[in-house]
């Protein structure tokens, strides 16, 4: 072997364990970065908005892989929990699915009465009301003589809805009837749970009052009002 023969075996050699080196160098990166990274775990991420209280679908969510570590421990792994639960605030597409963001839907508690009543669609829902929602419901009766005021009354606060139903038309009543709804239109059978006594006020004012309406309470608002403010006539505005 003459010296030009040597000189490249020697280069080639070099090349090699450079090669050798610099693929140790790219395990070693590798194997930090995973032992940094960790293993992955399944998570979910919103495909699109939701409203706050609306029922939640296996659909509107999209696997992601998550690096376990980097996993919040409130992260829902599992798309089953979604079943039969409803969103408690407005969530936001691209949002990665935590726990504290769904709730049971609405049910009975101990003490309380299913109570169905039709609401005026146009007045009274606007397609927002949805079960889980807190409600104000409020009633108009006409004076008990000719000389008494039309008095509006809020005759239950912060009453829960536990479900909505499907628009229904309405069939215009006789026009000396004074109930509510008494004209045509459409109207959605709402669903509350209240207390006997709440249940009462409910009735009566779905058989007597010329209007029954709903105002939507925002999440975490205060249910209670002061006495003062439960009854409304338009002198109070003198």
């Amino acid at each position: 072997m003459n010296s030009r023969q040597r000189r490249g075996a020697i280069l080639l050699l070099l090349s090699v364990l450079c090669a050798i080196g610099a693929f140790v160098g790219v395990l070693s990166v590798i194997k930090n970065v995973e032992s940094k990274v960790g293993p992955e775990r399944t998570a979910y991420r919103l495909k699109t908005d939701i409203a706050a209280y609306k029922a939640l679908d296996p659909g509107q969510f999209e696997k992601v892989k998550m690096p376990e570590r980097w996993l919040p421990p409130t992260a829902v792994t599992d798309l089953d929990k979604v079943s039969g639960r409803i969103a408690v605030t407005p969530l936001k597409k691209g949002s990665l699915l935590q726990d504290d963001m769904i709730v049971e839907r609405p049910a009975l508690q101990p003490g309380q009465q299913e109570i169905a009543i039709m609401i005026d669609a146009a007045t009274g829902v606007a397609g927002k009301i949805n079960p889980g929602a807190r409600v104000n419901i409020y009633a108009t009766f006409e004076g008990k003589r000719p000389e008494d005021k039309p008095v509006s009354k809020v005759i239950v606060a912060g009453a829960q809805v536990i479900d909505v139903g499907k628009l229904t038309p309405l069939e215009a009543k006789d026009p000396g009837d004074t109930t509510a709804n008494r004209q045509a239109g459409e109207a959605v059978p709402i669903t509350f749970a209240l207390d006997t006594r709440d249940a009462q006020r409910v009735a009566y004012a779905e058989s007597f009052a010329t209007h029954v309406r709903l105002a939507l309470l925002a999440p975490g608002s205060e249910t209670a009002i002061p006495p003062g403010q439960r009854t409304y006539t338009l002198d109070g505005d003198k």
